[in-house]
């Protein structure tokens, strides 16, 4: 199973929010690319990077930063946040992101979807935000009636491979992530699914790991490795038996 170390930014800075809430941040480090360099360092395979600002809408330097941190690191770098146009996609990719996640442009233009499948291809994945099973979208702050698990079903057929699943009632509180939820989505959709949200110790990665078997492949970890319930070394150790 991938561990993806997770940098989210917000006016240039590594934060954490709670439950997605901005009015809930906390700012761990000034420097994203310094953290970015410190996870490949201490081993990271991968690193998951979001712009919050992006997604929220907001105006900021991060894809300044983002550029920087994908010329920086020898490791890929799968990038969210805000990616609504073909041209900012194809943007990211020359930049020197390996996957760009798209989310709330999946689930309100699927023409977009479809083609950016078709150019592509694995280097797109789109992320599903659920909150009470329902998608949220405009960086967590909308929430219509569309079933998150329904959704996951359906993309396989538009060709996608791989989903960013993130429970938002989980993410950021360290109350461990929704494994039900989770194994229903991988076993259902037939995707490769990354978990995301709520991991708080290594007894959550220990139960988090027989769900590979259903297509879970990865899991993101942020307010855990900030808050040093464990360190990334021990993850990885941990995740690779």
């Amino acid at each position: 199973m991938i561990v993806f170390p997770a940098i989210d930014m917000r006016n240039g800075r590594c934060v954490r929010l709670l439950q997605g809430c901005a009015d809930q941040e906390t700012v761990y480090y000034e420097d994203p690319l310094a953290t970015a360099e410190q996870w490949q360092s201490d081993g990271a395979e991968w690193l998951h990077l979001v712009d919050l600002d992006g997604a929220m809408g907001s105006e900021s330097n991060n894809r300044g930063i983002a550029r920087r941190i994908f010329q920086a690191l020898k490791i890929p770098v799968q990038f969210g946040g805000g990616v609504r146009s073909m041209s900012d996609l194809e943007e990211l990719l020359e930049a020197g992101a390996s996957r760009v996640i798209l989310g709330t442009a999946a689930v309100e233009d699927a023409d977009f979807l479809s083609d950016a499948l078709a150019r592509f291809s694995t280097r797109v994945a789109v992320g599903i935000d659920a909150r009470d099973g329902l998608v949220a979208t405009k960086g967590w702050k909308q929430v219509g009636q569309l079933d998150a698990l329904e959704f996951a079903t359906s993309l396989i057929q538009k060709g996608l491979r791989r989903i960013v699943y993130t429970d938002i009632s989980r993410d950021g509180t360290l109350t461990g992530p929704n494994l039900e939820a989770t194994r229903r989505v991988a076993e259902r959709s037939g995707l490769n699914v990354i978990a995301s949200g709520g991991v708080s110790s290594l007894e959550d990665l220990l139960r988090l790991k027989p769900l590979e078997v259903c297509g879970v492949e990865g899991v993101i970890i942020g307010k855990a490795l900030y808050e040093k319930r464990f360190s990334l070394r021990e993850a990885l150790a941990l995740l690779a038996k």
